[in-house]
């Protein structure tokens, strides 16, 4: 028997809106043969027992993860096949499935794509799978084999990097791996809108490339020509090498860690050999900005999460306004300022209310040219609005 919830009464509201979302405090009771386990599917029904949702189960604020409201679909092996089939489906719309030009994307995204608690990255001929939920983690094996049945001779490997990212009270003891397929070498050469990087999903961070700056990296290369660019936050350098195919006279990079501005170097010289003038930095970029004078006028923040979650928001904020504020006093007149914040917790209109007082501090006057946000392969489910995480706007400063 599937465990049966019961909310509270009127707590069905959301849901019947549907918010992919159950949280804790509107569960009123729970019927189940002997201990709900995490990561068990769970039918949801209203304190009137009619049926609203199914999903997995998780200790937590969220309690329940909606996977349908529908209680005709049962979650088998055919329902894992159709949901990465719709998946590669809106991909193949958006003609990231069989593009030359750029063999890497995200083919599943969470709530944005109706599976809550997964990401799915392809790097040309391999899955990256990364479970943020018990559910999806007792649920990779059958979502490789969906994986298997819609790439068919298309995938070669699938690889799990869920360690870091299911839930530590669990006890999953989750180790990475590949669950399917194999490959001999750590690091791979993606193409990303003609330029090449070198992935690592094995050891760099999320999946080994941010994928969600794709489009805004092709802005960046749109304004470079004949630019000095510093990209601050550079992690492996892709605002870089993107600024320098469009014709930046300059390029420095900036991370804190070594290894990062490494492998930035190093994809600065895969795709424009030794003789291109780049500098990479190892340097925390907070510091960093204090004393870059009025060398640059094609700057990049792109901040890590300041603000996971809300209780730390107003750290956060200040974050945001100190890093930008500077920016923008030293950038040269005419100067152009890409800036991004990542977190979740951070909303369109409170990031640019901050980015508004930076510019105040700073003295200058300022043009919002762009507004920026996550790329079409990162959708939005229009049901749950917290599912646009990333805000950024381009900056034209006198």
């Amino acid at each position: 028997m599937i465990a049966q919830i019961y909310l509270r009464r009127g707590k069905e509201e959301s849901l019947l809106r549907r918010h992919p979302w159950i949280f804790s405090g509107a569960i009123e009771h729970i019927k189940c043969d002997g201990e709900l386990t995490e990561g068990e599917i769970v039918d949801v029904f209203t304190r009137a027992g009619n049926f609203i949702a199914r999903g997995h189960y998780q200790i937590g604020s969220i309690a329940v993860r909606v996977l349908t409201f529908e209680e005709s679909e049962q979650i088998d092996q055919n329902w894992w096949n159709q949901r990465i089939t719709i998946a590669y489906d809106v991909r193949h719309t958006l003609d990231l499935t069989d593009n030359a030009q750029t063999n890497c994307y995200r083919l599943v995204h969470g709530e944005g794509d109706s599976l809550p608690g997964l990401v799915i990255d392809i790097y040309d001929r391999t899955a990256v799978v990364q479970c943020h939920s018990v559910g999806m983690y007792r649920s990779r094996m059958a979502i490789a084999e969906a994986l298997r049945t819609v790439y068919g001779e298309k995938l070669e490997a699938i690889y799990d990097k869920s360690s870091q990212t299911v839930p530590f009270k669990a006890g999953l003891n989750a180790v990475d791996g590949y669950i399917w397929g194999h490959s001999d070498h750590k690091t791979h050469v993606v193409v990303e809108n003609g330029e090449k990087f070198l992935v690592n999903w094995e050891e760099g961070q999320k999946t080994g490339f941010f994928l969600d700056q794709r489009r805004n990296r092709e802005l960046v290369r749109h304004y470079a020509k004949g630019r000095t660019v510093l990209n601050t936050f550079c992690y492996t350098g892709g605002f870089s090498v993107y600024a320098a195919s469009g014709g930046a006279v300059e390029v420095c990079s900036v991370d804190a860690s070594e290894r990062a501005v490494q492998l930035a170097d190093e994809n600065m010289r895969l795709n424009f050999g030794e003789d291109y003038k780049h500098d990479a930095v190892a340097a925390d970029a907070v510091e960093y900005l204090k004393h870059i004078g009025d060398k640059y006028d094609l700057i990049i923040l792109d901040p890590p999460a300041f603000a996971k979650h809300h209780k730390v928001l107003g750290n956060a904020m200040q974050g945001y306004k100190r890093i930008n504020a500077r920016a923008l006093a030293q950038i040269k007149s005419g100067g152009i300022l890409f800036t991004f914040s990542c977190s979740q917790a951070v909303s369109k209109e409170l990031f640019r209310t901050t980015v508004f007082s930076a510019a105040a501090i700073a003295g200058r006057k300022v043009r919002i040219l762009h507004q920026l946000t996550q790329p079409a392969d990162h959708p939005i489910n229009i049901y749950h609005p917290e599912g646009e995480y990333l805000k950024g706007l381009v900056l034209y400063v006198e």
